[in-house]
């Protein structure tokens, strides 16, 4: 079966970006693979970072597995981000998101069994 191996986030101003990724989800980014056109996020799995580019990407859209979506919403507003309100499902709570540039993305909340 193929697997998602390795994906890119676009976004207009890669340190704005590790600005809000790094403390929205602890991460923190690989200096030796990275530049001024990329930040490689360290220890991803699927492998993954951001690449300048002219504005900030809306696809793919991509939905990162969180522990509490509420609790990161509110993270995402105190980044300069914005956040719509979640809902819940049979898969779990999610919510669609935006950077502090426009960039969308989703917060998911597995349910038990996801």
């Amino acid at each position: 079966m193929v697997q998602l191996g390795y994906f890119t986030v676009d976004t207009p101003d890669i340190d704005k970006a590790r600005a809000f990724f790094g403390p929205l989800f602890g991460w923190t980014f690989d200096e030796a693979s990275s530049g001024p056109t990329y930040a490689h996020v360290a220890d991803s799995d699927p492998p993954f970072g951001f690449t300048k580019s002219e504005r900030a990407s809306q696809l793919p859209h991509l939905y990162f597995r969180v522990e509490d979506v509420d609790t990161l919403c509110e993270r995402v507003i105190e980044l300069g981000g914005k956040a719509a309100i979640p809902s819940d499902s049979a898969t779990g709570r999610s919510v669609v998101v935006s950077d502090d540039q426009g960039g969308s993305f989703s917060l998911w909340q597995p349910a038990a069994g996801f």
